[in-house]
């Protein structure tokens, strides 16, 4: 049993690692994606776009904790 919850903690780690909002926003924008082109349209772009905003977010929120502490 060990070994299972070690191997889902790494993964849990790798997938999620620091921020959960990051990893919760990349799997809507993901899953956002897969909806339009089911729809038809071409979202090729909506990933790359979902990724840098989710890194400035995360970037303002780690420097806003940091001049705060």
């Amino acid at each position: 049993m060990t070994l299972l919850r070690n191997f889902a903690m790494f993964w849990y780690d790798f997938i999620v690692g620091d921020d959960w909002r990051v990893a919760l926003g990349v799997v809507l924008a993901l899953a956002a994606t897969y909806g339009l082109v089911k729809s038809g349209v071409d979202a090729w772009w909506l990933p790359p776009v979902a990724v840098v905003l989710l890194l400035g977010l995360s970037l303002r929120r780690v420097v806003r904790s940091a001049h705060q502490g």
